[in-house]
């Protein structure tokens, strides 16, 4: 699959529009992309044992999106080959009162996975230019200087390629997924929770009243694409009107990234091999 139908190019301008919700590439049907989707969660679990093993890279995947999206889902599917033991998945919701004594991502520090791990946000630090700039009043009662205000989404956007720069120069890969849903299709999954009771629990009146915003909303997400794609940690804005489209186009992406790392199993010194010998002969020497 070309990656690049996907990509927002650093330094070009991008606009929503110019990206079909609805996209399925050169497959056909959900058949055909199931197919490819587990051919590549079986590959993302090899790699990610390797990852593992390797204990010298990590990988970060970030998911934003609209409501009803498909985000829990796509992590579910995606990363249903992987080992518990080397995923951490965190939702993050609003600040605690410790969180918001401190600058905005260093809750983000707390969650970040460890060598060998895939770390995944399901949201995080973007909020903070994209809920918060929809809905300015949030940060009338922070505890900020005054003179943070000034030019404060301007700020905000350096100090987020700055810290993502941080990361991958520290050996944390970061991959960054705008699951693309249009208004339509939204429209047509809210009224399927509400319809259907299994689903109830998912749906909360704030989701309506969200889903009033936006043309804010797309207005902010196209100015943090384009402010925040760079050559070290890129957007990707997935078409997600198709479910099944989204989940093979995330895994098709995860694995060409973590191809590109060039892991490779830790090699023993000549010492350890001979404690495996060791090791072997007393084992083979046991009584029966």
């Amino acid at each position: 699959m070309k990656d690049n139908h996907f990509f927002v190019k650093p330094g070009k301008r991008a606009r929503l529009t110019a990206f079909d919700p609805a996209y399925t590439a050169k497959f056909k049907s959900s058949e055909e992309a199931c197919a490819k989707l587990e051919k590549d969660i079986a590959r993302l679990a090899k790699y990610q044992d390797t990852l593992y093993a390797q204990n010298t890279h990590a990988l970060l995947i970030i998911f934003q999106a609209m409501d009803a999206a498909g985000k829990d889902g796509t992590i579910k599917h995606v990363m249903s080959g992987a080992n518990p033991q080397g995923t951490q998945v965190f939702s993050f919701k609003a600040p605690s009162a410790e969180e918001r004594d401190h600058d905005y991502l260093w809750r983000c520090y707390q969650a970040l996975p460890e060598r060998g791990r895939i770390g995944i946000f399901n949201r995080f630090y973007y909020e903070e230019v994209l809920v918060v700039r929809v809905h300015p009043e949030i940060l009338k009662p922070s505890q900020l200087p005054k003179e943070a205000f000034k030019g404060i989404w301007k700020t905000r956007f350096e100090q987020i390629n700055n810290f993502e720069r941080y990361l991958v120069q520290n050996g944390v890969h970061v991959l960054k997924f705008y699951l693309n849903v249009s208004k339509e299709e939204q429209k047509r999954r809210f009224l399927a929770r509400i319809e259907r009771p299994e689903k109830n629990w998912k749906f909360s009146l704030s989701d309506a009243e969200e889903r009033g915003h936006w043309d804010n909303y797309m207005k902010a997400y196209e100015d943090v694409f384009n402010r925040t794609s760079t050559k070290w940690a890129p957007w990707y804005i997935i078409p997600a009107d198709n479910k099944w489209f989204a989940r093979v186009a995330v895994a098709d992406i995860i694995v060409t990234k973590l191809k590109s790392l060039r892991l490779k199993y830790p090699v023993m010194s000549e010492a350890h091999t001979q404690e495996l010998l060791l090791a072997k002969e007393a084992l083979d020497n046991e009584p029966s």
